[in-house]
C-alpha cells in the first residue's frame, strides 16, 4: 500500500528543485523590467513605462481589495486623487518636499479611508458600490471647486520633482527607478500580507463572512483594515504621479476612472497576483495604440475588454491554468 505524505506542497517542492516561489518570480520579473530604459527607443515609451508602474500599485491595491477582500470599489480613483493632490499641495502651497508628501499622501489617505469605511462597510454589495462611488464623486467636485487649494478645473502647477539635494528626477529617465522601486516594495509588501495570518482572515471573510465571524474573525475590522490599507497604497500611487508629472487635474481622477479601475481588475484577473501587472500593462498601453481612432476610442476599447471576459472570465493571469486544465483533459 503506498503511503500518501502528510505535505503534499513540500514534498511537490522537493520533487521539483526548479520550482519557484511567488517572491523570486516576482523579483525575475522586475529585474528585467529593469532593461526598460536601456532598450526604449525613446523617452515617451519611458514615460510609459513609469506610468505602468504607477498604475500597478493603483490596480494591485484595488485588487487586493476587490479580488482578495469580497468588496467592490467605485472609489478608487478618489482616493488616488487624493494622495496625489495632498501630496502636491504641501509642497506647492508649503514648500514641502515631495519625500515628506509621499509618506503624509498615504497617511492621510488611509485616514480618510478609516473615516469613511466606518459607515460605509456595513453596507454590501451594490449599495457598497454606490456609496464608494459617491465618495469619488464628492471628491471630484472638492478638487473643483477648491481653487484657491488645488487649482479648480485648471489642475495644480508648480509642483516640484523629488529630489536628492540638488539632484532633481525631473526626467523619465531620471524618475524610472524610483516608481520601479516603490512598484517592487508595493507588490512584495501585497504578497508577504496575503501569507500572514491577517491575510488568510481577510480571503476567509470574502468567502463566507458568517463562517469567518463563527471561528473568532471580526469580520468588519477585518474589512475595514484591508480597505484603510489599500486607500494609503493608492495614495502613494497618486503621490508619485503628481510629482512625476508635475501637475494634477480633477479629469484623472474622476467616477469614470474609478469604473475603468475595476474593469481592469477584472481583465487583468481578480484575485490573482499576477492579474494586476497585466490590467496595468492594459491601462496604459492601449489609449496610446488607440489615439488615432478618437471618435472610437471608447468603443474599441470596451469591445477588446468584453472580448478578453468572454475568452476567459477569469482574466489575463487566468488563461495559463485553464490551458493546463485543458491539456490535462485531453491528456486524461
Amino acid at each position: 500500500m503506498t503511503v500518501l505524505p502528510m505535505n503534499t506542497a513540500v514534498t511537490a517542492r522537493a520533487a521539483r528543485p526548479w520550482h519557484l516561489s511567488d517572491h523570486a518570480r516576482l523579483l525575475i520579473v522586475w529585474f528585467a523590467l529593469l532593461v526598460i530604459p536601456f532598450l526604449a527607443p525613446n523617452a515617451y515609451v519611458v514615460s510609459l513605462a513609469n506610468m505602468m508602474f504607477i498604475n500597478i500599485i493603483l490596480i494591485a491595491s484595488l485588487n487586493l481589495l476587490m479580488g482578495y477582500g469580497g468588496q467592490i470599489s467605485l472609489g478608487h480613483a478618489g482616493f488616488y486623487g487624493l494622495g496625489a493632490y495632498v501630496s502636491g499641495v504641501l509642497g506647492v502651497k508649503f514648500g514641502l518636499s515631495a519625500w515628506v508628501g509621499l509618506p503624509a499622501a498615504a497617511l492621510i489617505t488611509g485616514l480618510a479611508a478609516l473615516l469613511i469605511g466606518i459607515p460605509v462597510l456595513r453596507l454590501r454589495g451594490l449599495y457598497l458600490s454606490m456609496a464608494t462611488l459617491g465618495w469619488n464623486a464628492i471628491l471630484v467636485v472638492l478638487f473643483n471647486r477648491l481653487v484657491d487649494i488645488t487649482g479648480g478645473p485648471n489642475g495644480l502647477l508648480g509642483v516640484r520633482p523629488f529630489s536628492f539635494g540638488d539632484f532633481a528626477l525631473d526626467n523619465d529617465f531620471r524618475q524610472f527607478p524610483l516608481v520601479w522601486l516603490v512598484a517592487l516594495l508595493v507588490m512584495l509588501a501585497i504578497l508577504n500580507f496575503l501569507r500572514s495570518r491577517i491575510g488568510r482572515a481577510v480571503r476567509a471573510v470574502a468567502t463566507n463572512e458568517l463562517g469567518a465571524d463563527a471561528v473568532g474573525i471580526d469580520s468588519f475590522r477585518t474589512k475595514l483594515l484591508v480597505f484603510v490599507l489599500t486607500a494609503g497604497m493608492a495614495g502613494i500611487a497618486g503621490s508619485l504621479y503628481v510629482h512625476v508629472n508635475q501637475f494634477a487635474s480633477p479629469e484623472t481622477f474622476s467616477v469614470s476612472s474609478s469604473i475603468l479601475l475595476v474593469v481592469m481588475v477584472a481583465i487583468g484577473g481578480s484575485g490573482s497576483f499576477w492579474g494586476p501587472i497585466l490590467g496595468a500593462a492594459i491601462y496604459t498601453a492601449v489609449p496610446q495604440v488607440l489615439l488615432d481612432y478618437e471618435d472610437a476610442e471608447l468603443m474599441l476599447f470596451g469591445l477588446a475588454m468584453l472580448i478578453v471576459l468572454i475568452i476567459s472570465p477569469t482574466g489575463l493571469a487566468g488563461i495559463p491554468s485553464a490551458l493546463r486544465r485543458r491539456f490535462a483533459r485531453r491528456a486524461a
